[in-house]
């Protein structure tokens, strides 16, 4: 094979971002053919926007098409990994939006599938894992430049969303349509990165607060508390009601520390490991010299889907290294099922989570929740430029 045919499933926000630059030839070796969606009008306007494409009226007729060697998925939520593990059992190579699912029970049984293919590549959109400045950050923590891991926070508030987002599309911020807010939909790539970077937390306290300045149903501000197997700690924060927004992630080792903040991966480090310095020294007031280093480094966070698509495409035809697996957003998922269950049953949740427990509690308010699936998954198709 010397060139890769792939099928969109799912022309709305998302969909159309994959479609424009896949059909403005930006990906090498790699063309778009077909198209999929359950709303007629989505197909309409993609083909008249992007040229003929074949168009098919759901992801069973798209996957079915032998011309197609792999798939983009760019549905709501709930259905990532059931049409993951549907194109992989008919041997397509699938490449999901985040997400991976919404609950790990789901993932997992789609990774089962993926693992009966070995032929196959199933990969996730983590784009922003193809940012320099967060590819910098984690050799930094992991080559031991910071010393040991004591502290990380995320503060991550610049994602404003108006009720008229939130009204676009009836099963938005609901949990039946959507399965989540603020957490699920904006926040996958921050969770997913912090544990990329900093290693996964054994234990979550979470607080999310549903409705909060908005009318949904779903949370629109979370704030979480995390605690690591070294005794380290960390916080993440975040909303979609708050403007003007900040995007820190500062992540603190023995040796020093990193800031990303406004574009920007800024370093300090300490002349000597707080540990030695904290056993040696005898002088009571002081601590050890520091200065900051400069880092050669850019903050690129706009062209990451492509980088991770043509990462995609290379590795299905040339075999590289395959930056975001799926079987690495289990962890992410992880984190955001963690922070749910504990601030619904008001404890700490340990990691691994339990899915079963998870799965229960969200059926809960699924089953509760105002949206129908009767209803579809159709709506207003937005500008998303510069939301990601």
């Amino acid at each position: 094979m010397t060139a890769l045919n792939i099928g969109i499933i799912g022309v709305g926000n998302i969909g159309s971002l994959h479609a424009s630059y896949l059909t403005a030839g930006e990906i090498p070796h790699a063309k778009l053919v077909a198209i999929a969606d359950i709303d007629p009008a989505r197909l309409t306007a993609a083909t008249a926007r992007f040229g003929a494409l074949t168009c098919y009226d759901s992801a069973a007729a798209l996957i079915a098409d032998p011309a197609i060697d792999a798939v983009i998925i760019a549905t709501p939520h709930y259905f990532h990994p059931l049409i993951a593990a549907e194109a992989l059992a008919a041997g397509k190579h699938v490449l999901s939006e985040k997400p991976a699912g919404v609950y790990t029970q789901a993932v997992q049984r789609t990774l089962d599938v993926a693992a009966q293919h070995p032929e196959l590549t199933y990969a996730l959109m983590y784009n922003q894992r193809m940012n320099p400045a967060y590819q910098k950050a984690r050799a930094l923590v992991q080559d031991g430049t910071l010393g040991e891991l004591r502290r990380t926070n995320w503060i991550i508030t610049d994602w404003y969303r108006s009720q008229s987002y939130y009204n676009s599309g009836g099963w938005r911020a609901t949990w039946a349509g959507e399965g989540g807010g603020v957490l699920l939909n904006q926040d996958p790539h921050q969770l997913d990165l912090w544990q990329w970077i900093c290693g996964m937390p054994s234990r979550v306290m979470g607080f999310t607060y549903n409705g909060k300045r908005r009318d949904v149903e779903v949370e629109t501000e979370a704030t979480a508390y995390v605690e690591y197997e070294n005794g380290a700690t960390g916080v993440f924060v975040t909303t979609t009601t708050e403007t003007p927004g900040t995007n820190r992630f500062e992540i603190v080792g023995s040796r020093g520390k990193l800031v990303i903040e406004d574009q920007r991966l800024r370093l300090w480090l300490n002349a000597q490991d707080e540990a030695d310095f904290n056993r040696t020294y005898q002088g009571g007031f002081g601590q050890p010299d520091c200065r900051e280093v400069p880092v050669d480094t850019v903050f690129d966070g706009d062209s990451g889907h492509q980088k991770i698509v043509k990462n995609f495409v290379s590795h299905i035809l040339d075999g590289a290294p395959l930056m975001s697996p799926a079987a690495e957003g289990l962890r992410g998922l992880s984190i955001s099922n963690a922070i749910y269950l504990s601030s619904w049953e008001h404890r700490w949740v340990d990691l691994p989570i339990d899915g079963a427990a998870f799965l229960t509690a969200l059926n809960q308010r699924r089953a509760t929740s105002k949206y129908d699936a009767a209803a579809g998954f159709s709506g207003q198709v937005l500008d998303t430029k510069g939301s990601y």
